[in-house]
């Protein structure tokens, strides 16, 4: 049976990964290529496997990650739709199950935030490890005297980490901001929306969100 490893090799998914950012980089967003892709992927199996899932299920959650973001190749709107079909082929092509294809299309399908919901705990993990890749090494741009809200928000964030608490009840983002760059309230700006639906995903999986921001608990 064919799996996450035959997926990483793959020419076929390599190059929609690479075309996808490409398109992405000519809009001004920040990195979506592999170490994007590659962090998402480790991420939402790695929390799977901290919850107790089944290794399938880690598999699927690694998978999703990995593939979640091709839709980019055809257009910014509405990736998250285009992408699930595109990984629906590529998987059926490669003879995936169908129960298995269908657990990770509907990940992949529900991980924008505008239209986001977790579905099922692959697609929770996937929430949660895409809306938590916040950090400095993404953004693009090295002119700071013409960074959007985008690049300066993300440029700020000096630390990163997620992890769950020692209680096994709450699933913890925290964020290290450099306030010279960015302040914390822009950071919600942008990013309200993707800590709503992480909080509903860590809901789905049972958990508690929270974030931290320099040592403050804000959600």
């Amino acid at each position: 049976m064919p799996g996450f490893e035959d997926i990483k090799r793959s020419k076929q998914v390599r190059t929609y990964i690479t075309k996808a950012d490409e398109a992405l980089a000519s809009l001004g967003y920040t990195e979506h290529s592999f170490g994007h892709v590659e962090f998402v992927s480790k991420r939402a199996g790695d929390y799977l496997v901290a919850l107790g899932y089944p290794a399938h299920q880690v598999e699927l959650a690694r998978i999703a990650g990995y593939l979640h973001d091709i839709g980019n190749v055809i257009n910014r709107i509405d990736h998250a739709q285009s992408g699930a079909v595109m990984a629906f082929r590529i998987l059926d092509q490669m003879g995936f199950a169908c129960e298995d294809v269908a657990t990770v299309i509907s990940a992949i399908g529900n991980h924008d935030e505008s239209t986001a919901s977790p579905v099922n705990a692959v697609a929770a993990a996937l929430i949660l490890a895409d809306k938590t890749d916040v950090r400095r090494s993404r953004v693009r741009n090295r002119d700071m005297t013409t960074f959007d809200i985008h690049d300066r928000v993300n440029y700020a964030v000096t630390g990163s980490e997620t992890y769950f608490a020692e209680d096994g009840k709450a699933f913890v983002l925290k964020l290290d901001i450099d306030t010279s760059i960015s302040v914390v309230m822009e950071y919600f700006e942008i990013f309200l929306t993707r800590m709503l639906l992480c909080r509903r995903a860590a809901d789905a999986l049972g958990l508690r969100f929270k974030l931290i921001v320099n040592g403050q608990e804000l959600l």
